[in-house]
């Protein structure tokens, strides 16, 4: 896109976002229905879209990204007139005579950033939150997709005008462009490298962000754990889109005394999962060599399954065992079909393998035994747990989602999507002639001084 077409877009965005904040909660259901009925209607289309960039198959496209769209809207149609609506709150004693409340306003014309590898469901996901808070928003999706980016534009173009949302096409240049603008607030999901320059870009401005990353989420299963359970769960949620998942289990801690009956079983359940069109692709070649670099550095484990492929952009779920601790395939976030598989004696050393890395996007805990899944709770920091599953908390949109530190800033999802997309306002009203305060205006006399005491201790 042009820098002349994406300024008019901007500027009419911009003379735009009075009105659209404007609109109440029946105004923006509304539109959130009509989207979530345009999915529904371009259904065929979005399969087709991620079939041409993945081959995905179309029950895993229905899944994984028109689903977490649908039940996004839904959700927001129906707690939108809550979540907008005042929020009074108690007056403490010194400030008698004044009423408070919360209310919360839209930030304006925001940014969703959004990646290849889930590009509808996070692209769209966070324009719902956007909609429900009444901001307008420019969407860039990414160039490494092309066939999603350009469904989406029709189908978002068939909803909005550009004045109110529109999608912006291009590569790295234009994504550059967008962040030289000031928004109001910044969506973008991604690697953390790519989050500290859109957080430099932001800071220029000083722009609020909400930092959806990644890293290094571990998967740790225990000797209480059911190994028939924990195979089937953790091979969906480590293979699906081939791995290329933010929440995808990153490396296994398997307990020692579990160890040869539970990896059997893992390596029959990602084969049971196996079939004709069960399988995407890595989005390029480039991304690929990327992933066959990171298998390679693990030449002293033991592939278990898996580990080639005739296809530039294609590698079958592969499980390595025995993989040293200081391999590339255990220092860098993964994001493809591999799954490195660590043994361990104790519950401290598995703790320790973790602590010694950045704070997970998500820590996947299978275990039978309350007080363990308790300990390692408290032993442990990260944006979110899943305690005998996988990556089903993403659906879960009564909880917020997001990392901590490495992995994210801010949270989104349901309610805590709309308040990303939000400013919290504080309204104080003095609603009485008397206000204790005044008693303790200047000039500061001797009874005044005596009346700031009592309220240093009492109030």
């Amino acid at each position: 896109m042009s820098s002349d077409s994406l300024d008019q877009i901007y500027a009419a965005q911009r003379a735009n976002a009075g009105s659209v904040g404007a609109t109440d909660a029946s105004a923006r259901i509304e539109k959130i229905r009509r989207m979530e009925k345009m999915l529904f209607a371009h259904r065929a289309d979005i399969r087709k879209a991620m079939a041409d960039d993945f081959r995905k198959p179309a029950a895993e496209t229905d899944l994984s990204d028109i689903f977490p769209i649908v039940g996004e809207a839904r959700h927001a149609a129906r707690h939108l007139r809550r979540w907008m609506k005042p929020q009074r709150v108690a007056t403490p004693l010194a400030l008698l005579g004044s009423s408070s409340r919360l209310i919360h306003e839209p930030k304006g014309v925001v940014l969703i950033l959004s990646p290849w590898n889930f590009p509808f469901n996070l692209t769209l996901g966070p324009l719902v939150s956007a909609i429900a808070a009444g901001n307008c928003a420019m969407l860039k999706p990414s160039e490494m997709t092309p066939a999603s980016s350009a469904c989406m534009k029709r189908i978002v173009s068939e909803l909005f005008d550009e004045n109110e949302v529109a999608v912006i096409e291009g590569g790295p240049e234009t994504a550059e462009a967008l962040l030289k603008k000031r928004f109001d607030h910044i969506f973008f999901t991604g690697s953390p490298a790519v989050g500290r320059i859109v957080m430099r870009a932001a800071a220029e401005h000083l722009t609020s962000v909400t930092l959806e990353l990644g890293g290094k989420s571990p998967v740790i299963v225990d000797r209480t754990a059911d190994l028939d359970e924990a195979a089937s769960r953790i091979a969906w949620g480590k293979f699906l889109n081939a791995g290329q998942v933010c929440i995808a289990p990153d490396y296994l801690l398997v307990d020692e005394t579990i160890r040869a009956p539970f990896l059997e079983k893992l390596v029959a359940a990602v084969r049971a999962m196996e079939g004709e069109g069960s399988r995407g692709i890595i989005v390029n070649e480039r991304h690929a060599a990327r992933v066959r670099r990171l298998l390679d550095s693990a030449q002293d484990g033991e592939i278990l399954l898996g580990g080639s492929s005739s296809d530039a952009r294609s590698l079958p779920p592969t499980i390595v065992s025995n993989v040293a601790p200081d391999s590339a395939l255990m220092q860098e976030e993964i994001f493809g079909p591999i799954l490195p598989v660590v043994t361990y004696r104790t519950l401290d050393e598995a703790l320790a393998i973790i602590a010694a890395k950045e704070k997970p996007l998500v820590l996947y805990i299978f275990s039978r035994a309350h007080d363990v899944v308790r300990d390692i709770i408290n032993r442990t920091r990260a944006g979110g747990t899943v305690v005998n599953h996988t990556l089903i908390h993403f659906y879960q949109l009564n909880l917020p989602f997001g990392g901590s530190g490495e992995s994210g800033m801010g949270k989104g999802h349901g309610r805590a999507g709309f308040e990303a997309f939000s400013n919290a306002r504080g309204i104080v009203e003095q609603r009485t002639r008397f206000s204790p305060i005044q008693l303790m205006f200047p000039p500061y006399t001797r009874f005044k001084q005596k009346l700031i005491d009592l309220t240093l201790r009492f109030f």
